[in-house]
């Protein structure tokens, strides 16, 4: 019998439907801030389940007794042609329509068309809270889709009511978008460090970052498919959908779904394996979600451009709170929150190089119906695949190093998308990839074989030997013997011939045997 609930991946969860976490099973920080009467702010990436939390947030508050909650989008006034007083009407009867989804008919605030005064929030919220025996909690949701001078004013009317809450103005605000409110000031005045007269919402007392699943809270949520429907997820395929995802909620429920639904076409009596979980990962990036689509667009911005191209290179960057860059790509959920610097999962680290060079992988052909680069045993011929390579490299490397976005990474994402092919040929490859390491470090299996690449930019004379010193002591970790060092040149003042540039040399370091190209 199919299963009445499901893995969702589509606007907020309830739990009738859906398989889900409590989303208040962390954030006790919340319910104290509430009872202090404090404003803060809620920030997380898309589908990390702000809405869901705050959903249930109202509904629980309201159910309690304690206050009256709603939970509404000014996302109506999020465009930039728009003026403050149509933002006002827009945001005001958003509230008002949802008030009705939460509250009783005498809990909610006027209808703006029966409003006899300057119709403002701050007007309108002031005579909410007289008109209330209980303290009001407003959610609000997408809050940095406004723009502008639009933005200050809202943040303004609400730093206003501040002084007068609990009696005559709500008495917690939470602002509720995808980054923190020290970027609000970027999307207003970006060459300016603050938004003039002091902060617009200065009095919030707490920034709150919803964070990604654990391993256990994984293993928790899928153990309630297993009681619905008898199918169980391993604790070796939760361990690899853990990799896969870093957690990320999304596309935890998505991985499950499409391994429940798409793979198995919800057969319960099917045994549920890792090999599932990467046909899940492979089909979720080609086919490129909605989800995986708003990450994408993301990569065409400077800021994320610069921390992307870093960690593709393994250059280093300073990591710190003060480094808008590297926050605003740790609010979006694009990179970890762990140091070393990296791309958040295994999945955003693989669709990122192949959506940078997604053109040149497209314009790559394959010679003949017969893959050349496969041994007649079926096994990969590293090396022929590497010299072939080399002849691309030196035929069209110029021309496509100039027409990528990413020229900084360029020669890491040509290799990439050359060795493309090997995914297609039913191999995998695992990136290595973080700000900090000096190099990126490829481990390809391919027929029952893995091969260990380490891309490098030859800055300095010794990088060849500070590269040789990292293969070695990364194929420690692997208890592997042999690698290849890849050392790209860096455009100098100089020419140097291609003569000097292409190289194959087989060294012996460290008892390893390292093919340095």
């Amino acid at each position: 019998m199919k299963s009445k609930r499901y893995f969702n991946t589509t606007g907020f969860c309830r739990p009738e439907k859906h398989y889900m976490l409590d989303p208040l099973r962390n954030q006790s920080v919340i319910f104290d801030l509430i009872e202090k009467e404090q404003y803060f702010t809620i920030h997380a990436p898309r589908q990390t389940g702000k809405t869901t939390l705050l959903h249930e947030l109202a509904h629980r508050l309201n159910k309690e007794g304690n206050y009256i909650s709603v939970v509404f989008s000014v996302e109506s006034a999020g465009y930039r042609s728009i003026t403050e007083e149509i933002a006002n009407k827009k945001i005001i009867n958003s509230l008002y329509s949802s008030s009705g989804q939460y509250l009783n008919k005498n809990n909610c605030p006027i209808s703006p068309e029966k409003y006899t005064k300057d119709l403002t929030l701050e007007n309108y919220l002031i005579d909410w809270a007289i008109s209330q025996p209980k303290p009001i909690v407003l959610l609000l949701d997408e809050i940095d889709s406004l723009y502008d001078d639009v933005l200050v004013s809202i943040l303004r009317q609400l730093r206003n009511g501040f002084q007068i809450r609990p009696k005559r103005f709500p008495s917690t605000v939470a602002l509720v978008g995808l980054r923190d409110v020290r970027e609000y000031k970027l999307k207003v005045r970006p060459t300016e460090a603050s938004l003039g007269s002091g902060s617009p919402f200065n009095i919030k007392a707490e920034s709150i970052l919803l964070g990604t699943f654990t391993k256990e809270e994984i293993s928790e949520l899928y153990s309630q498919h297993t009681k619905d429907t008898g199918q169980i997820f391993s604790k070796e395929v939760v361990d690899r959908i853990y990799e896969l995802t870093g957690g990320q909620p999304w596309l935890v429920n998505a991985v499950a779904n499409e391994i429940v639904e798409k793979i198995l076409k919800s057969d319960y009596t099917k045994t549920i394996t890792i090999d599932h979980a990467e046909q899940a990962k492979e089909n979720l990036i080609k086919r490129r979600d909605t989800h995986l689509d708003s990450l994408i667009d993301k990569l065409k911005e400077e800021r994320v451009k610069n921390i992307i191209s870093a960690i593709i290179n393994g250059d280093g960057v300073l990591f710190d709170n003060y480094d808008d860059s590297l926050m605003y790509c740790r609010d979006l959920g694009i990179i970890s929150e762990t140091r070393p610097v990296r791309i958040a999962n295994e999945i955003y680290q693989e669709i990122i190089p192949r959506v940078l060079n997604r053109n040149l992988q497209d314009s790559i052909e394959e010679e003949g119906e017969t893959k050349w680069y496969i041994k007649p045993d079926g096994k990969l011929d590293m090396d022929k695949l590497l010299k072939a390579f080399q002849k691309f490299y030196r035929r069209n490397s110029e021309h496509w190093l100039e027409r990528f976005d990413y020229k900084e990474a360029g020669q890491g994402l040509l290799l990439m998308a050359f060795l493309q092919r090997v995914i297609n040929g039913g191999g995998r490859i695992d990136r290595e990839m973080a700000v900090g390491r000096g190099r990126t470090d490829l481990t390809i299996e391919f027929a029952g074989e893995t091969f260990v690449l380490e891309l490098k930019l030859k800055r300095y004379d010794d990088t060849k030997e500070e590269g040789l010193d990292q293969i070695s002591r990364y194929l420690d970790t692997l208890g592997m013997t042999k690698g290849y060092l890849i050392l790209f040149e860096l455009k100098s003042s100089t020419v140097i011939p291609w003569e000097t540039r292409i190289k194959w040399e087989e060294v012996s370091h460290q008892n390893k045997n390292i093919t340095v190209v």
